[in-house]
This record gives structure tokens, C-alpha cells and sequence, in this order.
């Protein structure tokens, strides 16, 4: 199937599956870093995902027989892609949530959508947001907003004087939520619409390349001591695995499907996952704001992939 061509029913619905997979497993993640890096560096924890992630998508591209490109071309594009949509995100995650909450980190990944219409449609030129669209951005922000609740977060932030950390780990969150919006327009700008590599191949190239990378650097951000419990491992192999070598899998098939701006919503779930996690494990307690902006989160959803729209409304051009 070429990119962005209509599914049949049976493909629609398994895209969709996926699409909510990546939610859940994405959501969860960032509970999985906030657990090793109780034992381990924040850079020890980017670089065991990457690595673990490339050996899982290694073995997917064997067992599928999976033709990869021939052109030099293409594996430069996915250095790129592999340095500013993993490398740096990675690190710069596992980095913040040395201050900040899992969950806040979950909840700022959120941003993405932004990033990524604004790469979109104002670097790469690769989509036109109409009507439906821009709302549905917006009220998955506001269902965010909603979530974290900021007069609490305010309050808290500057009774326990951690003011400075906190921004600094939220603007690391950020930084990693303005190179997911790179990536995903990057990618449909210079790889995809090309129609020369599958769901499969672009994510195996991806995680490599990426992975190629983090052990080059291995000696600046993942040497260090090591302490590790039955916890910690599960974490990380959930968390490299799973999170990282066959969600991206999954995220490359509802990529091709939906184009950038619509898979990109799938950082609308997370904080809700995020919530949902805290609640489960960590007993805290569940305010009114969560499922208020929960709905507002899903509804973004809904308006940002087309699938509700407002009379008088068209879909979403591309270019």
C-alpha cells in the first residue's frame, strides 16, 4: 500500500489497534524510566532502550525476510532521523525525570502534536490543517492542561523551592516533544512519500541508526555505576523491547495510514496513561481535573484524525 492510500476495513481496524497499543505502551514508559533510574544513569537508560530496541527490530526484519533500501540516500535520512527523533529524546527524557514525575513527563510529551503541525505545515510543507484539525490540537492541549492541573502544580512547585530543576526538566521534556514533531514531518518530507521503504524497514533503520549512534557516544553518557534489581531489569527490557523496538514498529504502520499529524496524537493518551498508572501503583488520588480532561484529550483525537467533524468542514489537504 502506498503512503496515505485508504485501508481496506480489516487493515483500518488493525492501524487502529496499534495506534491504541502505542498509547498504552508509550504511556507506560515513562513509569519504566522513572523505575531505572533508580539504578542506573539517565544515559544508561537511552542507551539500553536504543540498543535493546535495534536488537528486537533486527530479529523482526530476519523473520520477515524484510528488503531494506539500497540507496545511500535513504540510510543518511534515517541517520537523521535516528539522531534528532531518538538519540536526543531519549536522553533528554531520561535526563528530566531526574526532576520531574513520570507523569508530568508523559503529560508534556503531549506537545507533540504542535510541533509536529507546525513542522508540518510551516518547515517541511508537507500537510495543510483545516478547521477540524486545529481545534482538535487545541482541545488535546486543553485536556492536558486540564490533567496536570497548574494552580496545584504551582503551588507545590514553589513550596518545596525546586522551581529551577523542575523548569529545567520540563524544558528538556519539551526540547524532546519539539524533535518528535521533527522527525514525524522529516520522515513524511523525505522518506515515506517516497513509497521505497515499509513499516518494518523505517523502523529497524530508525532504532539503528540510532543505536549505531549511542555506541559511538558510549563512553561520554553510558559509563558509569550500576546497580540492578529484578525491578530495574524488567523495566528495561519491557521498556527496550516493547516501548522501543516493537512500538515503533507499530508507529511506522499508523505512520504510513494516517500521515504525521494524526499518528502524532497518540501523545494525547499518554498523560491519561500516565494518570491511570499513578492511581493503580502509586495509590494517588484521582481529582476531578483527570477525567475532565481526559474527554477533552479524546475528543482532540477524534477531531485531529477526521474522524469527527464539525458541519461546514472539509478534511486536510496534503502537499
Amino acid at each position: 500500500m502506498t503512503p496515505f492510500q485508504p485501508a481496506a476495513p480489516r487493515r483500518r481496524l488493525a492501524v487502529t489497534v496499534q495506534f491504541a497499543a502505542l498509547g498504552i505502551v508509550w504511556g507506560s514508559s515513562f513509569l519504566f524510566m522513572k523505575v531505572a533510574l533508580g539504578g542506573i544513569s539517565f544515559g544508561q537508560v537511552a542507551w539500553t532502550r536504543l540498543v535493546l530496541g535495534g536488537l528486537t527490530l533486527a530479529v523482526i526484519v530476519l523473520v520477515t525476510r524484510t528488503r531494506l533500501p539500497r540507496r545511500p540516500s535513504v540510510y543518511l535520512h534515517f541517520l537523521v532521523i535516528g539522531v534528532v527523533g531518538c538519540v536526543i529524546p531519549f536522553l533528554l527524557f531520561a535526563w528530566a525525570e531526574q526532576y520531574v514525575s513520570s507523569g508530568l513527563a508523559s503529560i508534556y510529551n503531549a506537545v507533540t502534536p504542535i510541533t509536529t503541525a507546525l513542522m508540518a505545515t510551516l518547515v517541511f510543507r508537507v500537510e495543510r490543517l483545516n478547521r477540524d484539525r486545529v481545534l482538535g490540537v487545541v482541545a488535546g492541549i486543553l485536556g492536558v492542561v486540564v490533567i496536570i492541573g497548574p494552580w496545584s502544580f504551582v503551588a507545590n512547585d514553589a513550596a518545596h523551592g525546586s522551581l529551577f530543576t523542575e523548569l529545567a526538566g520540563q524544558l528538556a521534556c519539551l526540547g524532546s516533544a519539539v524533535c518528535y514533531g521533527f522527525t514525524f514531518s522529516y520522515l513524511r518530507r523525505f522518506v515515506t512519500s517516497k513509497g521505497t521503504v515499509g513499516g518494518i524497514g523505517a523502523a529497524f533503520l530508525q532504532i539503528a541508526s540510532g543505536a549505531v549512534v549511542m555506541l559511538l557516544i558510549t563512553p561520554f553518557v553510558a559509563l558509569g555505576p550500576i546497580e540492578l534489581n529484578l525491578p530495574i531489569v524488567l523495566c528495561l527490557l519491557t521498556l527496550g523491547i516493547v516501548g522501543t523496538g516493537v512500538a515503533y514498529f507499530w508507529n511506522m504502520n499508523v505512520f504510513l495510514a494516517w500521515g504525521p499529524t494524526a499518528t502524532s496524537t497518540v501523545t494525547y493518551v499518554t498523560p491519561v496513561v500516565g494518570v491511570a498508572l499513578g492511581i493503580l501503583l502509586l495509590g494517588e488520588h484521582l481529582s476531578w481535573n483527570a477525567p475532565v480532561g481526559a474527554l477533552l484529550v479524546f475528543l482532540g483525537i477524534l477531531l485531529a484524525q477526521g474522524r469527527l467533524r464539525l458541519p461546514g468542514s472539509s478534511a486536510a489537504a496534503k502537499v
